[in-house]
């Protein structure tokens, strides 16, 4: 499974308040093909969880891995950088053993 760090939990938080998200909506991590690296990181929201998610809690907010994306993210951490100079989340990925420089794609 993929773990989040407590600023990454925080931002995930402020931005589903911002948008005024239903009760219950959920972070789903994956993955899509493209990007310079070979596959791009993908962050969206989701109300269901399907049979074959993989599900965590991070301090109420529930993380949801599809099967399809557990191979490329297993072990991922994510986190929030909030510098002057760099703001945005972070993925600390073991399994890339490529990335681009913006840290959005990877390759495995």
């Amino acid at each position: 499974m993929i773990r989040l760090t407590d600023a990454a939990v925080d931002e995930v938080k402020r931005i589903l308040t911002d948008q005024q998200a239903d009760e219950g909506t959920c972070l789903r991590l994956g993955v899509s093909g493209g990007g310079c690296s070979g596959f791009s990181y993908v962050m969206t929201f989701d109300k269901e969880s399907q049979e074959d998610d993989q599900i965590a809690d991070y301090k109420g907010l529930k993380v949801l891995l599809g099967a399809d994306a557990a191979p490329y993210l297993d072990s991922m951490v994510v986190d929030f950088n909030d510098d002057v100079n760099k703001r945005g989340f972070v993925f600390n990925n073991p399994n890339a053993s490529d990335s681009c420089g913006c840290g959005s794609s990877f390759s495995v």
